[in-house]
């Protein structure tokens, strides 16, 4: 056999009528193919010629709102409250808070994620030098923070004339001495229009904690806190509000008439992006929901849903809708496919939907279905902009829930939002649940989730940076330095795909061995 000139391997590659491989319109031909999961398909590698540090994950999750990495934690009462909101934002990411809860509940959710970090604080809470230090004691412990300016009417804006911190009080046994006796007076302060650049600076050189900014006649106009400053160093990736430097946060609404009631709250306590939860969103409670959200909330970022088709999503954009949530029946604890018979499989949904919704500019969520780095990498080249994971932070430190013991695991329960459990949360029939799946008037509800228990996962702090390098390392492979090269290289048919049969499915996981242990990260 005679071979041929290897200096010219590359110039005899040029001749190939195509890339090896499937283009994503081949690939995701349902047509031909059927519908595809995650699992049935895998991305071609191509040329490595950067580092993976230099990969940048940035994505937009709404029309007007992006975010340093593709992570949305999901609105489900065993996975985020406030605690998973605001690492999720401080780790570059979103948590839409759930909705089974009363609404003044969800509301202070809302503040507690708003108030956790800020640029200049312009609404702190002041007290009178005549409160004791058993107030300030029992003040700390009930909202979470244990510094307090102190104004001679004990209001904002009043005249500035201490501050009382942990410090002051901590050792101090009589809880019924006035703050003026143990109040620190020796204030080092900033004047009225300082930047926060400025600001940030007096901070580190004072090496004070709290910073008070003052008018002219010395009255209180707003704070700066050193545990701020901390927090942007230690968090480099956080979801931030350009102008207050408050976290980024989401939550989700049903479509009746007291879900109305219910955003006023949330829009007043800060919210930025309003999620309607609704397992099948094309319906006519939502499309009314929107137009009035755009109406009455025109600041408010919308990201409706869920939809599987390219029908489903068009009436939502057409509504108004700023980003859509794609999947139906895929979560793990999902049985909505079996029982009703509708959905469609995520790999499939995210395509059909996101190719029609980004010639709309209308970013889209892949919701469900996701158990690793490489779905998530899946999804994002389909054409999704960021990934909602239910099951991937069920179980973390941050979700709701207290950890049990099971046959020497350590466990958290984590249910779906359709399972009977969770429709019977509340004493009301039409709670967040109910209303997801249009059951809010039924006698009998019928079960489209269940519950389970998952194993204890850790602290998202560690889960969240091994999903962002993991995804990093995917896209170096793949050779794309961001999320956006990624989507132009696969419209362009330049990343390509190949189907995987059972059998290729079995070898690409750990086979062959008698027992082994799967550690994911250090």
């Amino acid at each position: 056999m005679t071979y041929q000139d290897h200096t010219k391997a590359l110039e005899l590659l040029s001749t190939y009528p195509e890339k090896d491989g499937l283009d994503i319109k081949s690939l995701m031909d349902s047509k031909a193919k059927g519908g595809l999961t995650y699992n049935d398909f895998l991305v071609l590698p191509g040329k490595i010629e950067f580092p993976s540090s230099v990969v940048s994950l940035q994505s937009r999750l709404t029309k007007k709102i992006t975010l340093n990495t593709p992570f949305v934690s999901s609105p489900m009462d065993t996975v985020t409250e406030a605690d998973m909101a605001i690492y999720m934002a401080l780790l570059g990411g979103i948590g839409i808070l759930h909705h089974n809860c009363t609404p003044e509940e969800q509301a202070a959710m809302v503040k507690k994620v708003k108030k956790f970090e800020n640029g200049f604080i312009n609404d702190p809470i002041t007290i009178a030098p005549t409160v004791t230090v058993g107030d300030i004691k029992e003040k700390s412990k009930r909202m979470g923070f244990t510094s307090f300016p102190v104004t001679e009417d004990g209001n904002l804006y009043g005249k500035l004339v201490g501050i009382v911190t942990s410090r002051d009080i901590q050792f101090h046994e009589d809880d019924d001495s006035r703050v003026s006796e143990v109040m620190t007076t020796d204030l080092i302060t900033a004047n009225k229009g300082v930047s926060l650049t400025e600001g940030n600076e007096i901070l580190r050189k004072s090496k004070k904690g709290k910073l008070p900014i003052v008018d002219k006649e010395g009255n209180l106009i707003s704070l700066l806190s050193r545990t701020d400053l901390r927090k942007n160093l230690d968090f480099p990736l956080a979801s931030k509000l350009p102008e207050s430097k408050q976290l980024l946060v989401g939550a989700a609404i049903g479509t009746l008439d007291a879900d109305k009631i219910r955003l006023a709250k949330l829009a007043a306590a800060g919210l930025d992006v309003v999620v309607i939860d609704s397992s099948q969103g094309n319906s006519i409670f939502q499309l009314n929901m929107i137009k009035w959200i755009k109406e009455n909330h025109p600041n408010l970022q919308i990201i409706a849903g869920n939809v599987v088709t390219r029908e489903q999503a068009a009436s939502l954009i057409a509504a108004g809708a700023d980003g859509l949530r794609i999947g139906m029946g895929s979560g793990s604890i999902c049985i909505t496919q079996e029982v009703m018979a509708c959905g469609r499989p995520q790999g499939t949904a995210v395509y059909a939907v996101s190719e029609f919704a980004n010639k709309f500019g209308v970013p889209c969520i892949a919701d469900g279905g996701v158990q690793n780095i490489g779905h998530i990498v899946k999804a994002l080249a389909l054409g999704a902009s960021c990934v909602m994971m239910g099951g991937m932070l069920a179980g973390t430190t941050e979700s709701p829930g207290e950890y049990f013991y099971r046959d020497g695991k350590r466990l958290k329960t984590y249910r779906g939002m359709g399972s009977i459990d969770a429709m019977e949360q509340t004493a009301t029939n039409a709670n967040a649940s109910t209303s997801r799946y249009f059951s809010e008037s039924d006698k009998v509800l019928v079960a489209q989730g269940v519950t389970g228990a998952v194993v204890d996962k850790g602290s998202v702090t560690k889960f969240i940076p091994y999903l962002q390098s993991g995804l990093q390392h995917s896209c170096q492979d793949i050779g794309v330095k961001s999320v956006d090269e990624l989507r132009e290289a696969v419209d362009a048919g330049e990343v390509r795909f190949e189907l995987r049969t059972p059998s290729a499915q079995l070898e690409g996981g750990v086979n062959n061995l008698h027992s082994y242990e799967k550690r994911l990260h250090n």
